[in-house]
């Protein structure tokens, strides 16, 4: 059985754990709003360009692009985007278990390093390896989008397709796994990402489109930026979502070194008056003795 010692020695050690945690539940709080809002902030954005594409693209019969090339899908790859750090919840972890159900020849591009360590850890291969910061730059999307736009114009893959948190709320976070290369419909060329905003529903395409010289020039340039920006939106959601889930799991660890220091505290308390009771049990008896 614990001495009182060993129990306030518990009570000191958790009162401090809950004071680190308590301090990084507050430094991912201030975190999450800011990475929160940039997530948010870009999906208006997202959406006009792809209705912009949409609308191009009408205009035009049979036009192709070598990022539009359907092949037969023979080699896979997968962007897989993470966490740098531990500590958040479940979040890679999750995300992880959806890596187990991707076939075995899948090659793989890791951003953050929670998901290079995973990939060499389970042997599969790894094409190239990014990081990103904890404000995601456009310039660090973009060298993730070109070089999977190159691999695919080299034939090195068929398809690519992109794994990551997707920020939902700040209790959930869902790992979300959508089509990169090739590009598809237009209009779904970020599905999954972009709800439709209230400003653009209220406007017709056709009213607000104009294109020079043309429509094929703009949609040319366009396509590539689109994949770009795409990246770029997808390392924000998952910023967002690390410090999301992070914020929430250390005031979980708060809370329950708290619960804790108060069962300690009880036991403690217990135990110094059943040992009170004991003494003053045998103060009573040696003085029963000697009278």
């Amino acid at each position: 059985m614990a001495s009182t010692r060993d129990i306030r020695r518990r009570i000191k050690s958790v009162k401090n754990t809950a004071q680190i945690t308590k301090a990084m539940q507050m430094v991912a709080a201030a975190k999450m709003r800011k990475a929160q809002q940039a997530a948010l902030v870009g999906r208006p954005y997202a959406q006009l360009m792809n209705e912009i594409m949409a609308k191009a693209a009408e205009g035009m019969v049979g036009f192709s692009h070598p990022l539009m090339q359907p092949r037969p899908s023979s080699k896979r790859a997968v962007i897989l985007v993470s966490s740098d750090r531990g500590l958040c919840g479940g979040l890679n972890s999750n995300l992880f278990r959806e890596v187990s159900k991707l076939e075995k020849n899948t090659v793989f591009i890791t951003a953050g390093k929670k998901a290079a360590q995973f990939i060499a850890r389970t042997r599969r291969t790894l094409a190239a390896e990014f990081s990103y910061k904890d404000t995601p730059e456009f310039t660090e999307a973009r060298a993730i989008s070109k070089f999977v736009q190159q691999m695919f114009l080299k034939e090195e893959v068929d398809a690519v397709d992109i794994l990551f948190p997707r920020f939902v709320n700040t209790l959930t976070q869902q790992p979300q796994l959508i089509p990169f290369l090739p590009i598809g419909k237009l209009a779904a060329a970020s599905a999954g990402l972009n709800a439709p905003t209230k400003a653009l529903a209220e406007h017709s395409p056709a009213e607000i489109f104009e294109f020079e010289p043309d429509e094929e020039s703009v949609l040319g340039e366009l396509l590539p930026h689109s994949l770009n920006f795409q990246m770029h939106q997808i390392l924000l959601e998952t910023k967002a979502s690390e410090q999301s889930a992070r914020m929430v799991a250390m005031k979980n660890a708060t809370d329950n070194a708290k619960q804790i220091i108060k069962d300690l505290t009880l036991e403690y308390n217990k135990l110094r008056q059943a040992n009170i009771t004991k003494e003053l049990l045998e103060i009573t008896t040696a003085q029963m003795a000697v009278g």
